[in-house]
């Protein structure tokens, strides 16, 4: 099934050119870290890339509402330059009171890559290929998180601080560029329903996902913080691309060996209770920064597996006409827990003493979301056995 996928036409395309244009997503927060590290504190670094991810879980979904009702080229590059000035505006070294205002713009316009190319799964594809095709997507999407933080940390090493910025922004663009060139992008359109003021959020099912999701996205996100405060008390900063690369490495190797077992709503507490407890060998914080590179790979594991079963649960409680609207929210939820993440951790480490304090909030959250999830997971068993009992499609209805 995954070589069918593959194969067809446009899929190899539109997979490579938005994992392009996401890139930024693994590369901006330890450009951030490393650029703002050079004059801040850990706590107003930690801020920073706050403010970053919270203009990406606001920007989301919005651009997405409006590629749901238009298409998404005019949408996804409005949103690139809007996200390249505020990269560029920070680079040019302002206050700190005006990075903020720049980080802000910088997420706010980075284009809504997950939420366009799911909705684009179901017109490339035949229904029964659909959950592989978000599962490879995911897999995909950890080289995002492998490469992006070596890429940021290259950059800074060859070019100093400054050019990790310039890198992120300059991938971001040509992502968007090559993603809005193809075909199928240029001749999607949503679909046509009745519209709500409150679009994908009338779903109640989707809003009790949200928060679990949220609750994920704070322990992830407080990870990269933990990793440079722990690479600093080990001597050496670059140690926190490594680690980073490392989690994302162990995500995709999770996600392959996901490709060959579907996962749906119903495995989702399981999935976020494995998560978390897979982030607890973290707390043991060796002395010796190549153990912590084999914990961080246990650590990523089960990212994707949670992230595939979220996926397929979404695209069927999704209220029609707000498929990409739903899977921004998705996104959002996510930048929002990492964002809360990463200033609650670097308030954290600011007020204590010791990295390993910082490694805590991760399983604690995570685990956290798994009895959230349990009504969620037997409503999901309920329809799914009333659809083999009636052979028909079930409709996901509050």
């Amino acid at each position: 099934m995954l070589t069918v996928v593959l194969r067809t036409a446009q899929v190899a395309r539109v997979l490579a050119a938005s994992t392009l244009g996401r890139l930024p997503l693994g590369a901006a927060p330890v450009a951030l870290l490393l650029f703002a590290r050079e004059t801040m504190s850990i706590g107003a670094t930690g801020a920073l890339v706050g403010v970053y991810t919270a203009g990406i879980a606001v920007g989301g979904p919005v651009l997405a509402r409006v590629a749901d009702r238009l298409r998404q080229p005019p949408v996804m590059l409005a949103g690139a330059a809007v996200s390249t000035a505020g990269f560029l505006l920070l680079a040019s070294g302002v206050p700190f009171w005006a990075a903020l205002l720049a980080v802000l713009l910088a997420g706010l316009g980075a284009p809504p890559f997950e939420a366009g190319l799911r909705v684009l799964w179901r017109t490339l594809l035949d229904e029964e290929q659909v959950p592989t095709a978000y599962t490879l997507d995911i897999a995909v999407q950890e080289l995002i998180f492998i490469f992006g933080p070596l890429v940021a940390g290259a950059s800074v090493t060859l070019g100093g601080p400054v050019a990790g910025l310039y890198v992120t922004a300059g991938l971001q663009l040509l992502g968007t560029l090559w993603f809005v060139s193809t075909p199928v992008v240029r001749g999607w359109r949503g679909e046509h329903a009745e519209r709500h003021w409150a679009g994908a959020l009338r779903s109640g099912r989707l809003r009790l996902l949200l928060v679990a999701v949220i609750l994920v996205g704070t322990g992830v996100g407080s990870l990269p913080v933990a990793v440079i405060d722990y690479a600093e008390s080990v001597g050496s900063r670059g140690w926190s691309s490594w680690i980073l690369a490392a989690q994302a490495t162990g995500a995709l190797i999770g996600g392959l060996i996901n490709t060959r077992v579907k996962v749906d709503g119903r495995r989702l507490p399981l999935l976020a209770m494995c998560l978390g407890l897979a982030f607890v060998p973290l707390l043991l914080t060796p002395s010796e920064p190549a153990l912590l590179l084999l914990l961080a790979v246990v650590s990523g594991l089960f990212l994707p597996p949670f992230l595939a079963a979220t996926f397929v649960t979404v695209d069927r409680i999704a209220p029609a006409g707000t498929a990409a609207e739903a899977f921004a929210w998705v996104a959002t939820a996510f930048s929002v827990g990492a964002a809360t993440g990463a200033a609650l951790d670097g308030a954290i480490l600011d007020a204590t003493t010791g990295p390993r304090i910082g490694f805590l909030l991760s399983p604690l959250v995570i685990m956290l979301a798994a009895p959230l999830l349990v009504p969620l997971a037997r409503h999901v068993r309920a329809a799914m056995n009333g659809f083999v009992r009636n052979n028909r499609k079930i409709e996901f209805t509050d």
